[in-house]
């Protein structure tokens, strides 16, 4: 089940909510936990048994640590709930692809030696995996304190909100959420509102933009502006449509009585690559810098093991968007690029240039380069896209992408530029037009109410169109 679905629009979340809202205080925990496994085996009953099973290991490997008095014990027991946490990760998510290179790299790819059965990623399982990871590193660090309860640490897991595709939040955020919380009319207002902007950056920029990317990248020798179209129609309807899940999760967390973190903070205004991922993501970004960063050694050690330690903290973070080499490629991308600017833009706040503008150029140009590795299906394809992209297979707009363009698509791209645009200009502090007027708070609750129902018209008439980052 998605959000952006008429099943949960209409029929699951608000079932969700009145019953939620009648049930006393004591047990809206258990209706969060059983509302969020419905929602979860929705897709398949039998990976539901994987959360639960997550959960209660998590929950048990946390008591020992905490209960153990000996520091050696304490360390040993966190080790075993981390080994046991990546392999089953490993086990889901890279098993065929590990075994796939390995038959490439001794040539039997046809008439492979090593193989296993077909394995069905279980949706979600990157963040509610790295959430136990981070829950147990937190009880061991002493920064958080256990659960109350199984059942909490269950409703925090399976937070229905957030358990597909994040925000990868840490137990302790919610800690004190779980035990006090408000419930109003301004913040189920509030949320409301969250979760319209989010539903029409998905349904009403993101998917509109997809069938271009598609053209795009499908093509077997794209010209450049085929290329160029792709790459920035991807740039777009990737933020979009992320940034818009991230938008619904807070919002319907907010419904309920939830405030989550902001997951992003404009990232296409960002002059360096190490500005831009404190501004996308920022979830995982922080999850990557506390929980692999740091304990690698951070910035202590030296500028060697500074470089080092920035370029695996990348690397791996790419591996964990998706088992192929075009995710571990673009984390090498970001990784070497963050690096570089660690040496060469001290003092400049990792710029490269002391113009803003130059900056920017520089690092959207280096986003967008390094996207296309992240959206293409092999990286034979993202190295196609590339000759593309440098004219070598020629430089006007296909006829097979030109006929399938539609007016509609070019000019919500434009609409989705101008946003991004307007958004960068407010980090920037810049003004265009100077002006004034009074703001209603119903009369913008309206205007997005409206709003939505323009994206709910939208999305009974298109296709289904899950989220993307539900391949990770």
């Amino acid at each position: 089940m998605v959000f952006s679905s008429t099943i949960f629009l209409f029929l699951f979340l608000p079932i969700f909510l009145a019953v939620y809202y009648v049930t006393p205080t004591r047990l809206k925990s258990l209706t969060i936990v059983v509302g969020s496994y419905i929602f979860y085996a929705w897709w398949r009953v039998d990976y539901l048994l994987l959360l639960i099973a997550i959960t209660i290991w998590a929950y048990s490997i946390a008591l020992l640590i905490d209960r153990s008095v000996q520091e050696v014990w304490r360390k040993r027991w966190t080790v075993i709930g981390i080994t046991v946490s990546l392999l089953t990760l490993g086990y889901f998510k890279y098993a065929n692809f590990a075994l796939d290179s390995l038959n490439s790299v001794l040539g039997t790819t046809n008439h492979p030696i090593f193989h296993a059965d077909h394995i069905i990623l279980p949706i979600g399982i990157s963040f509610f995996t790295f959430q136990a990871i981070s829950y147990m590193v937190d009880i061991y660090r002493k920064d958080s304190r256990p659960a109350r309860s199984l059942l909490d640490l269950a409703a925090f897991k399976a937070l229905f909100p957030q358990l597909i595709a994040g925000p990868v939040i840490r137990y302790k955020d919610l800690d004190e959420q779980f035990a006090h919380r408000t419930h109003s009319v301004e913040k189920f207002g509030e949320g409301v509102v969250r979760f319209a902007q989010g539903f029409a950056m998905k349904v009403l920029i993101a998917d509109t933009i997809a069938p271009m990317v598609e053209y795009c990248f499908a093509q077997p020798n794209p010209t450049t502006l085929d290329s160029w179209l792709g790459a920035l129609a991807y740039t777009a309807q990737l933020y979009f449509d992320f940034a818009g899940y991230s938008s619904m999760a807070i919002g319907l967390g907010l419904m309920i009585g939830f405030r989550f973190i902001e997951n992003f903070d404009q990232p296409y205004a960002s002059r360096s690559i190490t500005e831009f991922w404190r501004r996308w993501h920022i979830s995982l970004s922080t999850w990557l810098r506390d929980y692999l960063y740091i304990p690698l050694g951070g910035n202590r050690g030296g500028s060697f093991a500074t470089y080092r330690n920035l370029w695996l903290t990348m690397v791996l973070g790419g591996i964990w968007h998706g088992a192929a080499w075009t995710f571990v490629l673009w984390g090498i991308w970001h990784g070497s690029i963050m690096a570089i600017e660690r040496g060469f833009g001290k003092g400049k706040g990792g710029q490269f240039f002391r113009s803003a503008a130059a900056s920017w150029t520089l690092t959207f140009l280096l986003v967008v380069i390094g996207w296309v590795m992240f959206r293409a299906p092999s990286v034979e394809t993202a190295f196609n896209v590339y000759r593309g992209m440098i004219g070598l297979h020629g430089w006007s707009l296909s006829p097979e992408v030109a006929w399938q363009v539609r007016g509609l698509q070019v000019a919500m791209l434009i609409a989705a530029y101008g946003i991004i645009f307007l958004g960068a200009l407010r980090v920037w502090n810049v003004t265009l037009i100077r002006a004034s007027w009074p703001r209603s708070p119903a009369l913008v609750a309206a205007s997005w109410g409206v709003l939505l129902v323009f994206s709910v018209a939208k999305l009974s008439a298109d296709s289904f169109s899950p989220f993307l980052y539900f391949q990770f």
